[in-house]
């Protein structure tokens, strides 16, 4: 009999263990080399743990545990035989989740209209949600008759729920109030844990403060509305807000770089790159991947690499080194509806700016009152290396840029002073 001892690999630098959230396979069973096992929270991602060989699992850690890197989680008896009833080789989770996803648009494409393109049909699951997919479910108001398990025994894993998501259903079924006195009580993630820890430490330990102002947005949406359809069909990505407001902060970065700096100790680091991290909503909460160097990308190249991140998080696929060492955030609160908000700083960066809705308010041009699309814009920076001038120079260059778009074409300077020469 051979024995073979898994043992939790590091997610990243820095993080000395990681919480079970879900087995996917059960006790006793075969598994094939390379077949996601397991997924396991970390204070910063959720990562699949692939099987490191073929044959029969005992597994040695429970659901929701708590467990050190290096930990043994589970045993593989490599010396089993297969069973007859055992396929040779068995999809990982993540494929399959990625299939069905993709599959979605294609069946409301082909499907008859109706409100309510998931049905409840007679295999829908009738066991409970693991608890990754309870949280998610909680989190997005996801009733458990919508969702088809696929688990064992009719089990919902998390990635029935993200594909029950992404082909919509309807919320009439929903639980309401039930006018009952009952409580109920959920463990905290280890994410959710770390990134409350963070920002009770960003206010106590930073001297932050808020600056605002407010963007015309007539000019980027005319731009887009003239461009849109061209942009889409020559680079294969739609031509969105953030694109445009990425790389109006990479400019103004450049100009203001106490702005893309961060505090060590009784040192100040300045970088002459700017890695902007992009806030972006997941079934898991939200979470900022980087782009990186995006001072040198065309709005393109930002709009696909969004796009790809953007896919990571919402199919758990979001690794440590995708969120790691960004210099600046940007935070879009107003695709929920935001007003107006003070974002919190994203340690150790110095400052985030805080995008919100776009909503037609009278404004005054050039004497006269006109109806205008506008948008708050605020930067929270930390005033320990920022100081008052740098932060409300920083936002109004972003705000000069984003109202003259062109000026993106070459910078902070006036297209019309460089074709003079000035």
């Amino acid at each position: 009999m051979s024995v073979l001892e898994m043992k939790v690999p590091s997610p990243g630098e820095s993080i000395s263990e990681v919480e079970i959230a879900q087995w996917l396979v059960a006790d006793g069973d075969y598994v094939e080399k390379d077949q996601a096992i397991a997924e396991v929270d970390s204070d910063k991602a959720t990562l699949e743990l692939p099987a490191e060989d073929s044959g029969i699992i005992t597994l040695k850690a429970a659901e929701g545990e708590v467990v050190k890197v290096g930990q043994v989680v589970c045993l593989i008896d490599t010396s089993a035989a297969r069973p007859a009833t055992s396929t040779p080789s068995t999809p990982s989770t993540s494929s399959g989740a990625k299939e069905e996803l993709k599959a979605a648009p294609v069946a409301e494409k082909t499907a008859a209209p109706s409100p309510d393109p998931v049905k409840k049909e007679a295999s829908y699951a009738a066991g409970t949600p693991s608890i990754s997919a309870a949280k998610i479910m909680a989190e997005n108001g996801v009733p458990a008759n919508k969702v088809n398990g696929t688990g064992k025994d009719g089990r919902i894993t998390k990635h029935d729920v993200i594909s029950a998501m992404s082909g919509g259903f309807s919320t009439e079924d929903a639980q309401a109030w039930g006018g009952t006195r009952e409580q109920s009580r959920e463990k905290m993630s280890m994410l959710r844990r770390k990134v409350a820890e963070r920002l009770v430490a960003v206010k106590n330990e930073t001297a932050m403060l808020t600056t605002f102002n407010e963007v015309d947005m007539k000019p980027i949406m005319d731009l887009r509305t003239k461009y849109k359809d061209a942009f889409a069909k020559h680079h294969d990505v739609n031509l969105g807000f953030m694109s445009f407001f990425t790389k109006a902060v990479t400019e103004a970065l450049n100009l203001f770089p106490a702005v893309n700096g961060q505090i060590d100790g009784n040192e100040m680091i300045f970088h002459n790159y700017a890695d902007i991290g992009i806030a972006v909503s997941s079934p898991k909460g939200l979470m900022v991947p980087v782009v990186r160097n995006a001072e040198q990308m065309s709005l393109a190249e930002i709009e696909r690499e969004i796009k790809r991140l953007a896919i990571k998080a919402r199919d758990g696929k979001i690794t440590p080194d995708d969120m790691a060492n960004g210099t600046f955030t940007i935070t879009n609160g107003g695709v929920f509806g935001s007003m107006l908000s003070t974002p919190i700083i994203n340690p150790p960066q110095s400052a985030i700016l805080g995008m919100h809705n776009i909503v037609e308010r009278p404004v005054a041009i050039n004497g006269q009152v006109e109806i205008r699309p506008i948008m708050y814009v605020a930067l929270s920076y930390d005033h320990r290396i920022i100081d008052g001038k740098e932060s409300v120079g920083f936002l109004v260059k972003v705000k000069e840029m984003l109202e003259n778009p062109e000026r993106m074409l070459f910078g902070a300077k006036d297209p019309h002073a460089v074709l003079l020469g000035l």
